[in-house]
């Protein structure tokens, strides 16, 4: 089997080879609703209302049709996977819910977990970086570990994580679907703030493709080209410099740029900003 096989084909395909269910270790049964509790590690934190309620009606009508999977605990069970359909079932009133018992560690149930968010697609791009950095910290797991047992190329796991660097509001943006992954990668590689919040605000105000994101990003990233500016050293301006501080008997500085300019004229009291004024009027 490849890892590419191994999405999208039920909970026994789940776990990349190495990691495959042992089905004698299965146990299958109905189970009540209460005895289940929330998986602390769910990679989904954001379970939308109307989506739930649509759910809801089709579990009242169907029943549960895939069993959740769950861990056995002191207490009860906790989900590993399905907590959508669970909560669905609690909405529903129904008092048992058909479950796959299976021993996992907590590091293995959040990779069940989010594995099957992958193949529902279930997971918003910082949702799935924050479980993919969680399952790296607790199973010491570098980037090329992690692709092969998510069955993802790990230069995905890499565009994922650097969303993690991208400021709260703009992470916010991705999990409420203002901005999509390809505008969260564009803002991720732009390392100065300034121009990362404009183009936020471009993108959002005018509704912009990323290819267009992408084109407004290059100019944003140009340099401007600087002006001429010739430094009071400059022969000619100096000489205009020391003509005007004789002239006026104050000191005086000429800035120069292209065409245009400035003259500045200094006083140091009362007495000699009237006697300046008096000269030049």
């Amino acid at each position: 089997m490849t890892k590419r096989n191994a999405l999208g084909k039920g909970l026994s395909a789940l776990i990349p080879d190495g990691h495959d269910l042992d089905e004698k270790e299965e146990q299958f049964f109905l189970c009540p609703v209460a005895a289940i509790e929330p998986n602390p590690n769910q990679p989904r934190q954001r379970f939308l209302a109307h989506e739930l309620d649509e759910l809801t009606v089709s579990v009242r009508e169907k029943g549960i049709l895939t069993p959740l999977l769950v861990n056995k605990t002191e207490a009860g069970y906790q989900l590993i996977a399905g907590e959508r359909r669970w909560r669905a079932a609690q909405m529903a009133g129904l008092e048992r819910v058909p479950v796959v018992v299976k021993d996992v560690t907590p590091s293995e149930s959040l990779e069940l977990a989010l594995i099957e968010n992958i193949q529902r697609q279930d997971l918003n791009p910082i949702e799935e970086a924050l479980a993919c950095k969680k399952l790296m910290e607790d199973t010491a797991s570098t980037q090329e570990m992690l692709s092969r047992r998510l069955g993802k190329d790990r230069s995905t796991i890499a565009n994922l994580l650097r969303l993690l660097n991208l400021p709260t509001a703009i992470q916010q943006d991705v999990i409420d679907n203002r901005l999509s992954m390809g505008h969260a990668r564009l803002l991720a590689g732009i390392t100065e703030k300034d121009p990362q919040r404009i183009l936020r605000d471009t993108i959002i105000k005018k509704g912009l493709s990323v290819r267009q994101a992408e084109a407004l990003a290059g100019k944003l990233k140009k340099p401007p080209t600087p002006k001429k500016v010739l430094s009071k050293d400059d022969p000619y301006i100096q000489s205009l410099s020391d003509n005007l501080k004789r002239s006026l008997g104050t000191k005086v500085e000429i800035k120069k740029e292209g065409k245009q300019g400035r003259i500045l004229l200094y006083f140091y009291s009362d007495d000699e900003l009237d006697r300046l004024v008096e000269f030049l009027t």
